[in-house]
């Protein structure tokens, strides 16, 4: 394992970092983890070097936080590694909710500090509730008491409100934005990432391969490109190494739910995750294949599951996921017979009654439920 500086701090991260937000399920429901297969890829990951784990009130309906409290309780080891929660923003609307869900967070990870604290999900509604309640001044209270030890935030908004953010403070530490080489000018993109270096903080990256798209066989336009390279290696190495290849990266987050897909991952970053090693060709083929995605593509999600649960149980991003590949990948028959069991089971674009609660929560701002009344039309 390689590790890298996260900005100004004295910290060194690993390369990968763990992402608690995909680990693999108990009959496809979002809210039940399967533990023993887990328990496998965290084991795998941490004896490889991997001491970054990264996870959020809201992940797994709020059981990753209460599993990784046993894990860790049962490793023994929670002072070797770093551990990184979020304080749920959308759901704070008084000071004395601050301090309940940190504290609420804190048991349910069996810790007494969080090495990284993160206001989740930032965007121009939710920052400024944040500082109407003058949050700088709680999170440094509670950086004093010994309960953070670094202030951060996750952003999903437009560069100018970013900028305003990182500027509001000179307390923060670090930052964590959604980046890939598909979203290179979406939300904080490229010029947030050198903005925050600048600044000193560190800027941990999200999103690395696209809600695992950029980690898929890739459609024949994007494959005659990889054909072009000299080297052979997998499509989510190439979109990690680009990343890695970037020194104003602190640390590339990775929601894994395979095993393989750890041990590809942590193969990787053994690999090219040192800031300048890719040759500018390379580069150069990374940059075409976005354009072939982002002709390709037609819908921005990422499959962060922050829409989930639907109230009438549709599977939002699985629906996304197979319209998006019958579209990429130009298999329309295929990909419909998988849509068609989920229309068995009641969880297609069909049983959406357009209440819009996954909007409010959807950090890419899809208008999910027209999408899901186009998506419907579509697989008739």
């Amino acid at each position: 394992m390689h590790y890298r500086k996260m900005g100004d701090l004295p910290e060194k991260v690993s390369a990968l970092g763990f992402g608690a937000m995909r680990f693999p399920l108990i009959d496809d429901d979002y809210g039940k983890i399967a533990e023993e297969k887990t328990i496998k890829m965290l084991d795998y990951a941490l004896e490889k070097g991997v001491n970054y784990i990264d996870t959020a009130w809201s992940y797994h309906e709020g059981e990753s936080e209460n599993f990784l409290g046993r894990y860790l309780q049962e490793r023994g080891d929670r002072d070797e590694l770093y551990l990184a929660t979020k304080l749920p923003t959308w759901l704070i609307e008084e000071k004395k909710d601050l301090d309940y869900y940190l504290e609420q967070q804190l048991k349910k990870l069996q810790t007494d500090y969080f090495d990284f604290y993160l206001l989740h999900t930032l965007n121009r509604e939710r920052w400024e509730t944040m500082v109407e309640l003058n949050i700088m001044d709680w999170l440094l209270e509670k950086k004093a008491e010994g309960k953070i030890n670094y202030l951060g935030f996750s952003f999903h908004d437009e560069f100018d409100l970013f900028k305003e953010i990182i500027d509001h403070s000179s307390s923060w530490d670090f930052c964590q934005i959604q980046y890939n080489y598909m979203d290179q000018e979406y939300q904080a993109g490229k010029k947030g990432l050198k903005y925050a270096a600048q600044q000193g903080l560190g800027v941990i990256i999200m999103e690395p391969l696209r809600g695992g798209l950029l980690a898929q066989e890739p459609p024949e336009e994007v494959k005659a490109l990889w054909r072009r390279s000299n080297r052979d290696v997998s499509p989510a190495a190439r979109a990690l190494e680009w990343l890695w290849d970037q020194p104003e990266v602190s640390l590339v987050l990775s929601g894994m739910s395979k095993l393989d897909e750890v041990k590809e991952n942590i193969a990787t970053a053994a690999g090219l995750s040192g800031p300048n090693e890719l040759n500018s060709e390379e580069k150069k083929l990374v940059d075409q294949a976005a354009e072939k995605y982002n002709e390709l593509a037609p819908i921005d999600c990422t499959g962060c599951n922050y829409c989930t649960p639907c109230p009438e149980e549709v599977f939002i991003p699985r629906v996304f996921d197979y319209y998006n590949q019958a579209h990429i990948y130009n298999n329309y028959e295929e990909i419909k017979e998988s849509y068609d069991k989920l229309i068995e089971k009641e969880k297609s674009a069909s049983s959406c009654i357009s209440c819009l609660q996954c909007e409010d929560k959807c950090p890419q701002d899809l208008p999910i439920a027209e999408l899901m009344n186009k998506i419907e039309e579509y697989f008739k």
